[in-house]
């Protein structure tokens, strides 16, 4: 006799729509059965219960927890949210509000517009908020949620990982802040030059006639304990701390560039917020001169004789070669920062690792040859312009 195995939505694959299928099937056999489920979701009054709401439409997925553990979990690829995880708390209302709503593509979770009122919609998607969603551990975070939201995430995404309406018209990409290791080639104060004056070659504006310094702190924060907490394990530090030590943030980040490991995708700017004015390396002294010559025979090509990166090769590289005169270029290039870029070039373009080919000495020439004439023109110091030839 032949024995006729139970059908199992956990042991099937399905496609996408046979799961959405599933999915409110089951949540239809819970409306017939369950008595909970009979009871309207508004009194009589006309004041609507959230928690019926929560309990009818949503917890068939995202279980009674809010945690995700339902009996249709094992069903649905990508699982149901989890609303209590930490990284839940970056979830914006209105995000949340969007994908009741209209739903989300590529998931379960189908458009409620037709059978929830717009007020029934906020309504759960607060008792989501007030009940299942951690608080933010920075205060602060708020206020850095509110400027991600109106000023990045247009290209970076609501979820920080650059996929965003933008993204397939910029090039290079969107940073991807989730990624593993971000924390590592992006220190805070990093971030925060990078937000202030933008980034030379890509579509990074910088924001800093736009947001103030206090703004810019706060959306740097939240983007790290956000979106890169979650796969690096590093939080931000917060704006309070900021302000009651000014130097622990620059510490701090050249801690946790220099305990991270290092990633397979070039040069970490570890030096990025020191004093312009640092010296060379090893108590190397760079030949202005001889630095100017290296420069225009093989530099200049890529980077332009002005240093703007718009040398005869830059049309065909990508990506773009480093324009000097970049705002941000002249707040992140000191001396050491030079020298170690032309040392150990990076990965994944033409910038060649020169310490293959030139003495130490031939670096720190057309470092301070970059950093005089493109970085601070003017401001070099004169003991290393007329050094004596080595």
């Amino acid at each position: 006799m032949t024995r006729i195995r139970p059908f199992s939505l956990a042991r099937t694959p399905l496609p996408l729509a046979y799961r959405r299928f599933a999915c409110l099937l089951l949540l239809w056999i819970a409306g017939s059965f369950s008595p909970a489920m009979a009871g309207s979701h508004s009194t009589s009054k006309g004041e609507i219960r959230p928690a019926v709401l929560y309990h009818n439409y949503c917890s068939v997925c995202h279980g009674d927890k809010g945690d995700g553990r339902s009996r249709a979990q094992n069903s649905l690829n990508p699982p149901p949210f989890d609303f209590t995880k930490p990284a839940a708390a970056q979830q914006t209302r209105e995000r949340m509000i969007d994908a009741v709503k209209n739903g989300r593509a590529g998931t379960a979770m189908t458009p409620w517009k037709i059978q929830l009122t717009q007020k029934e919609i906020e309504a759960v998607v607060d008792y989501v908020r007030n009940t299942f969603m951690p608080a933010s551990a920075n205060p602060d975070s708020s206020r850095g949620r509110i400027v991600y939201s109106k000023n990045c995430s247009v290209c970076h995404g609501e979820k920080g990982d650059g996929r965003s309406r933008a993204q397939n018209s910029l090039n290079p990409p969107p940073r991807d802040f989730t990624a593993p290791g971000a924390s590592a080639v992006m220190t805070q104060q990093r971030m925060i030059t990078s937000v202030t004056f933008g980034r030379p070659n890509t579509a990074m504006a910088g924001f800093k006639t736009q947001l103030s310094q206090e703004d810019i702190s706060a959306v740097v924060d939240y983007v790290r304990e956000g979106f890169m907490a979650s796969t690096d394990g590093i939080s931000g530090i917060s704006n309070a701390r900021r302000q009651a030590a000014p130097d622990e943030p620059k510490a701090a980040t050249t801690a946790m560039a220099a305990s991270a490991p290092k990633p397979a995708t070039g040069h970490i700017h570890k030096h990025v917020g020191t004093k312009m004015s640092e010296p060379m390396p090893s108590g190397l002294k760079g030949n202005v001169a001889k630095g100017e010559a290296f420069y225009l025979d093989n530099c200049a090509t890529c980077h332009g004789k002005t240093g703007d990166g718009r040398g005869p090769r830059a049309y065909f590289i990508n990506p773009k070669p480093r324009d000097f005169l970049h705002p941000a270029s002249r707040q992140m290039l000191n001396r050491v920062e030079l020298f170690e870029m032309i040392s150990e070039g990076k990965l994944g373009t033409d910038m060649p690792a020169w310490n293959k080919v030139l003495s130490p000495q031939e670096i720190a020439n057309v470092s301070e040859f970059v950093f005089q004439r493109f970085i601070q023109p003017g401001a070099g110091n004169p003991k290393s312009a007329n050094a004596a030839k080595q």
